[in-house]
């Protein structure tokens, strides 16, 4: 089966030691795209410097909202400048978490905005994690009250072409949530995070996304979905989420597979060599 991870991030500490070997067994597994997002300045730098070591490899940059109070204004312009390298195929992952508010919600919204005013100014998507507490759904009605106002949706169309402008990483939320985001255009990528307890209406947005705005991804080396290994998830399980997707969507493997593919490179589109050779 044809694999993409469209959020992993390779460049975390975690990695730092066998990087080759994970991106190997990955390659091994099936997996054929892997974006690795930026969080801040240096993070960022080092998702370029893995898609320059790995050339099928994509990279994005941006800031986390968990360190939008600690990204100054330099490092922002070096995260902007960044940005229009060709090998940065998406603007992110920045978005909203109004659940464990490591950077103040002001300091927040403030750093989402500027994010999405870049993603808008160059092209390229948006790559949005979004959290509310438990039972809360603030965060998400907060970014698509952002999205909105920043201009996302029909408008948006002339700049992103037939892509979508944004993505939802590693989806949770309430239904009509994922109805808004893919009446704006979004797209929505879905992680090991449905396997944990009160996701279950993720199994719905699965079903629900049209196919060429869904992706999955594993969120390496986070969320590691049931048999991947706690505590260092790798890019190679995000198998498990394919199947578990494809069973919502009553989808045959192969076919599946096939579309993952091309919903990742309709969205995240290079402007440099198209080869994906190890």
């Amino acid at each position: 089966m044809r694999l993409v991870d469209s959020h992993c991030h390779l460049q975390a500490e975690r990695f730092s030691r066998d990087v080759e070997l994970v991106v190997g067994a990955a390659r091994l597994a099936g997996v054929e795209r892997i974006l690795v997002p930026g969080w801040n300045g240096p993070s960022s730098e080092a998702a370029l410097a893995l898609a320059d070591r790995f050339g099928w490899l994509d990279a994005s940059v941006g800031v986390h909202p968990h360190d939008a109070a600690k990204v100054d204004d330099p490092e922002w312009a070096m995260i902007a400048a960044l940005a229009s390298d060709p090998r940065v195929v998406g603007i992110g992952e920045t978005g909203l978490d109004f659940d464990r508010v490591f950077s103040p919600i002001p300091v927040q919204l403030t750093s989402l905005r500027r994010n999405l005013a870049l993603a808008l100014d160059l092209g390229k998507p948006a790559i949005l994690h979004v959290r509310s507490k438990p039972g809360a759904r603030d965060a998400q009605d907060a970014l698509l009250a952002e999205l909105r106002q920043a201009g996302f949706g029909r408008p948006s169309a002339a700049v992103f072409g037939e892509g979508p402008p944004f993505v939802i990483h590693s989806y949770s939320g309430p239904l009509d949530f994922a109805r808004a985001v893919l009446d704006l255009g979004g797209a929505v990528s879905i992680s090991g995070l449905v396997f944990r307890a009160g996701e279950e209406v993720t199994a719905e947005v699965a079903a629900l996304a049209p196919a060429d705005r869904l992706l999955i991804e594993t969120d390496s080396p986070f969320l590691s979905s049931p048999g991947a290994p706690r505590g260092r998830n790798e890019p190679e399980w995000v198998r498990n989420t394919a199947a578990w997707v494809a069973e919502q969507r009553g989808a045959e493997l192969a076919a599946f597979g096939d579309g993952l593919v091309a919903a990742y490179d309709r969205t995240f589109r290079r402007n440099g060599p198209t080869s994906r050779a190890v």
